[in-house]
């Protein structure tokens, strides 16, 4: 069998945390096509390629000709036409991200040839206020959206709530929180769930993204609480996140929007 063609190279790679990263890929000898934001896009290795040394072992080995592919948000802005940027944590046992975590800057890899996906700001009407909430990686597609989206000091109020275990899990903080200093109708809230093991005292917000939510957080951030009415969600990451933020927001009367029914809480089920 052919070795796969690896179409692609890594631009840039930058290690987040233990078991994170930010990776900028660039297609080479053709042209990324026009995506929006909040899509995803596909990355792939063949079985050769090299594991990352503090992944697990694989119980079988992969076939080395054959590509092994996932599919990533992009956390890019879609204005920008000179790289695609991934957000990726470390699956040790994974088939892929151990491969993905083994490249260095200027590394060969496959990037599919578009973008698919319909978790985009547009499912929300143009004047609703937006509340961001994601846990670990599902960060990523948000990213996208404000660096695409995000109109500074605009009418519109964003919010984002991203929970980590740790706050070194906080990818993306430094940008966030420049945001928030430069934009009034933005507002950043990360949550930290196990502040007993900061190196240093975390002195923001514990527990989980609902108990956030449920505090009142984004209300005394906005100066008025979210309603049906006036905000729409968006939850991407884990399956317990959002089976529980569902529930929370169900009970303030938000409905999960679905072909069939018109609802305020779009999801993104990656798992």
């Amino acid at each position: 069998m052919p070795t796969p063609d690896l179409n692609a190279r890594v631009a840039q790679r930058i290690e987040v945390a233990p078991g994170l990263i930010i990776l900028r890929v660039v297609p080479e000898g053709w042209e990324f096509p026009p995506y929006e934001a909040g899509q995803f896009a596909v990355l792939g290795l063949p079985g050769s390629a090299p594991r990352y040394a503090f992944a697990d072992q694989e119980d079988e080995a992969a076939e080395p000709d054959k590509l092994i592919k996932r599919a990533y948000s992009i956390a890019s802005s879609s204005r920008i036409g000179e790289y695609l940027e991934f957000y990726i944590t470390l699956v040790r046992s994974g088939r892929l991200t151990p491969r993905l975590f083994a490249l260095e800057t200027g590394d060969r890899l496959w990037l599919g040839r578009k973008a698919t996906g319909m978790f985009q700001l547009d499912q929300a009407p143009a004047e609703a206020h937006v509340v961001f909430v994601a846990t670990g990686t599902g960060l990523a597609p948000y990213m996208s959206m404000l660096r695409t989206h995000l109109v500074c000091g605009g009418p519109r109020r964003f919010a984002v709530i991203h929970g980590a275990r740790h706050s070194w899990d906080l990818g993306y903080r430094s940008e966030l929180q420049t945001l928030a200093n430069l934009c009034s109708n933005f507002h950043y809230l990360p949550v930290v769930s196990r502040p007993e093991e900061e190196t240093l005292p975390w002195t923001g917000r514990t527990g989980y993204v609902q108990d956030c939510w449920r505090s009142g957080a984004v209300a005394e951030a906005w100066g008025a609480a979210p309603a049906p009415a006036d905000t729409h969600v968006f939850l991407c990451g884990g399956p317990g996140m959002v089976e529980a933020m569902l529930e929370v927001l169900g009970e303030e009367g938000f409905r999960e929007h679905r072909k069939a029914e018109a609802g305020q809480v779009h999801v993104e089920r990656y798992w």
